[in-house]
């Protein structure tokens, strides 16, 4: 053999880059998850994980992309149709008249003027009491 060669191969090394990670589906999407949970956290994910931000991009578009896949199209609620209901009539505003009444000890009781007179009067014999 010529010399010339056999020194090549002397000189060969070989140089351990690492072996390439696998990714399970549920990695990935934990690892894609807490990048989406704050803005700008791709590069800070990635790097945590020890993975290129171009790889994690790449894993969040096709999270996106199977979201959006995954999502049934447009839905739509049954409408019930019923007769219009007539609004309302503006009441007339009436006055609020109000009583007050002083009892012997100085007690002070107010009502309006269409208090029931049944219910005041137990009211007054209760509080009049020595």
């Amino acid at each position: 053999m010529d010399s010339h060669t056999h020194r090549a191969f002397e000189r060969l090394e070989i140089v351990e880059t690492g072996r390439r990670r696998r990714w399970s589906d549920e990695e990935k999407l934990k690892i894609v998850l807490e990048s989406l949970a704050g803005p700008r956290l791709v590069s800070a994910t990635a790097r945590r994980h020890g993975i290129s931000r171009s790889q994690l991009v790449t894993w969040r578009r096709v999270f996106r992309a199977e979201r959006i896949g995954s999502e049934t199209g447009p839905t739509f609620v049954p409408a019930v149709l019923t007769p219009a209901l007539e609004p309302p009539r503006p009441e007339m505003t009436r006055t609020v008249s109000r009583m007050e009444i002083v009892l012997v000890g100085g007690r002070r009781i107010v009502v309006d003027a269409d208090v029931d007179a049944e219910a005041l009067a137990r009211v007054v014999s209760v509080l009049d009491r020595p």
